[in-house]
């Protein structure tokens, strides 16, 4: 018997005992601030007690989690879940994973990753010590939650029953792929991230935090959170494409819908939040994007391990879901409380001024963004909520979600085109004709082109399917036009002024802009992720039996079956095929796709070949034998554009730091007649006169002349 399970469980009760002390503490300490009352200890010091509990569940946290993985190297099956999640044989990269493969040990991971994001807040509380501290607070209640879970219902460290076992039952087969010891963890990230914006936001509302200091703080929280979850998100979309072997990478399963919903939330907010910004407006709108925002992460935990839906993603189900529909109560009754008691400190300042601004494609995107939020839950949901009014449950599939969000998925392209051409409060005519012809001609352009290079929907059986990727990547040439633009422009000024190259200027441009300009690079990303999702409208697929020396031919390739084999390591057997790969007649490569049989779980899984080029995946899959011929079954999908979905995440995540990364120039630079510097340096590195009697600057240090120079 090993004493490190002791020691986990112990430690887990510790961080409990210290995060309802933080809660408590925190709690008096800042009730006598506000009310300036008293105690028997200063304020300020149960306050920072408080936060240095907060600190310490980390380190309880942090052993508890060494615990559980150390049980897992070390084969020690007298720990029921490290016997059900490893074995013996299992390499060591995918035992360090058996901690999020089960329902106990996903938890660990929720509430070591919680509180690693409350240990990073509380060391950073100077930045404003009094709101940190009304974080801090709110977040230990949420630590109270997820270590009571750890300790009266799901225990990780729970004996097995019975005598010793001399090897576990395994690691699901599903799990065993280089991409799943990373995709949980990121996903999670971005989960537990939101509590982060959360809890500044609601702390912010409770103390009636004066001006917009806690958006700027809560905003930078929210784009790491969102990169995150955009990185796990798309993890499991190549998870789901490069080993189930159907061929695509979403299928509106309820676990990757349930990622999706706080995404969209968090992805409003982020847009949305400039406007409060900026204008003063939506502050009411952006307060309740982060409660729902928090709300839909803690629904996409239930979903994923409570086993309330059914999923090929969910691997660790168990019956604690109606602890997070508790948990998710008390949360909604907290916010609406909060809410009515300071709702009068969120008057707007401004209101919108005309449909043809920024505001008003600001305003527009949040709506398609909360109507193709509400559209995915009610989907979701729709299996639960049929079987609790009529006894059945019945789902909803792919051409629900398909039939409606496709539609949504290309007005969001449309407003991500239009959004950076519209000024402030109002877009004149004169500025409307000279920003949208470029993208307008993109747009026939490449609809023109698509069409003469065979693209006709009206010839094609599944019309509407080929319409909507017609009219998807002739907007997305528009979007990708718009932001070159903007680019070339700005970086057209400064070459004039500073005798830099066009691609110098666009690089110092970003620097002295890189919310606005990491924006346009994240905008453009998720362009190129649609054009590949477009892709898919033109996917291809055979399926026979072969045997040696067959071959099938799939649009301009070949496959020539070479031989079958079959191989075993302790961990599993494995069955193969060798394919030679033609194009056009010619040899390219030999893929070799996989089936194999895991000893320890005795359960199958499937190895897919892919051979990727930039224009198309050639996808393979070994299906089995027909038991009927004892033949081997291969099914070829031939997929377009699929590289461009994990190529344009590459963009966004570049985007994203980009944004993250303070300007050249910190703050804003106002142009004003009693500064003489700017009055002869509208772009502040070194411009003489004469540009400045041509222009003005905007409020973000730009020459106002350029489009969207004042936008953000």
């Amino acid at each position: 018997m090993h004493p490190m399970p002791y020691f986990g469980s112990a430690a887990i009760l510790v961080a409990l005992g210290l995060a309802v002390y933080s809660l408590l503490a925190g709690t008096i300490g800042l009730y006598a601030l506000a009310k300036n009352r008293p105690l028997a200890i200063p304020a300020e010091r149960l306050r920072e007690t408080s936060r240095r509990a907060g600190i310490m569940t980390f380190v309880c946290i942090s052993c508890a989690a060494f615990a559980l993985v150390w049980a897992a190297f070390t084969d020690d099956y007298s720990v029921d879940y490290i016997l059900h999640h490893t074995n013996h044989a299992l390499p060591w990269y995918y035992k360090f994973s058996a901690l999020w493969s089960g329902q106990e040990g996903s938890l660990v991971l929720w509430a070591w990753l919680l509180s690693a994001y409350g240990f990073v807040l509380r060391l950073r509380h100077k930045t404003d010590i009094t709101l940190h501290a009304y974080a801090s607070t709110i977040l230990s209640g949420i630590q109270i939650f997820f270590f009571s879970l750890l300790v009266f219902a799901a225990p990780p460290f729970a004996f097995a029953p019975g005598p010793l076992q001399p090897d576990g039952f395994g690691l699901n087969p599903l799990l065993q792929y280089p991409e799943m010891v990373i995709h949980p963890p990121m996903l999670y990230l971005g989960y537990v991230g939101f509590s982060i914006p959360f809890a500044f936001a609601l702390g912010a509302l409770m103390m009636r935090y004066p001006g917009d200091k806690w958006i700027h703080i809560t905003r930078r929280w929210t784009m790491v959170t969102w990169l995150f979850l955009t990185c796990g998100i798309v993890l499991g979309m190549h998870w789901a494409y490069a080993v189930l072997g159907w061929g695509g990478y979403w299928g509106w399963d309820p676990v990757e819908n349930a990622s999706l919903l706080p995404w969209l939330a968090g992805t409003a907010f982020l847009h949305s939040v400039m406007m409060q910004e900026k204008r003063g407006m939506l502050k009411t709108w952006n307060m309740w994007l982060i409660f729902v925002t928090f709300m839909l992460s803690i629904l996409g935990t239930l979903l994923t391990r409570s086993g309330l839906v059914s999923s090929v993603h969910a691997f660790a189900q168990s019956s604690i879901g109606t602890y997070f529909a508790w948990f998710l109560v008390v949360v909604f009754a907290v916010c609406l409380f909060t809410f009515f008691l300071q709702r009068d400190h969120l008057k707007t300042e401004n209101h919108l001024e005309s449909f043809v601004s920024r505001e008003a494609s600001f305003l527009f995107n949040n709506w398609i963004l909360l109507l193709s939020c509400f559209v995915v839950l009610w989907g979701t949901l729709f299996p639960v909520i049929s079987e609790y009014v009529n006894g059945t449950k019945t789902t909803v599939g792919p051409p629900y979600y398909n039939r409606v969000m496709v539609p949504i998925g290309l007005f969001l392209i449309f407003l991500t085109g239009v959004g950076p051409l519209l000024a402030w409060r109002a877009t004149s005519v004169k500025a409307i004709r000279r920003n949208f012809v470029l993208p307008c001609i993109a747009v026939i352009g490449t609809a023109i082109i698509l069409m003469i290079s065979g693209v006709q929907p009206w010839k094609d059986e599944s019309a509407q399917t080929s319409i909507y990727a017609l009219v998807c990547m002739a907007l997305s040439a528009g979007v990708i036009t718009a932001i070159t633009a903007e680019f070339l422009r700005g970086a057209a000024v400064l070459h004039q002024q500073t005798g830099k190259n066009l691609a110098s200027s666009a690089i110092l441009l970003t620097r002295r802009n890189t919310r606005r300009y990491g924006g346009y690079i994240i905008h453009f990303g998720i362009v190129v992720m649609f054009i590949g999702l477009a892709g898919g409208a033109f996917n291809q697929s055979k399926e026979m039996e072969m045997s040696f020396g067959d071959s099938v031919q799939i649009g301009s390739w070949k496959l020539v079956c070479k031989s079958f084999s079959q191989d075993s390591n302790p961990n599993y057997d494995t069955s193969y095929a060798l394919m030679d790969v033609f194009h056009n007649g010619k040899y390219v490569t030999r893929l070799t796709p996989e089936r194999r049989f895991y000893t320890a779980s005795q359960q199958p899984s499937t190895m897919v070949a892919i051979h990727s080029t930039l224009a198309r995946d050639l996808y393979v899959v070994y299906e089995g034998q027909n038991p009927d011929t004892q033949r081997p079954i291969i099914k070829i999908f031939l997929n377009p554009l699929v590289n461009w979905i994990w190529l344009g995440v590459v963009v966004v995540v570049f985007g994203t730091f980009i944004a993250l990364v303070p300007p050249l120039i910190p703050g804003k630079i106002r142009q004003t007649a009693s500064d003489p510097r700017l009055a002869t340096d509208p772009t502040g590195i070194g411009a003489g006169p004469a540009y400045a009697a041509k222009s003005s600057l905007g409020p973000d240090g730009l020459p106002a002349k350029l489009p969207g120079a004042n936008h953000a």
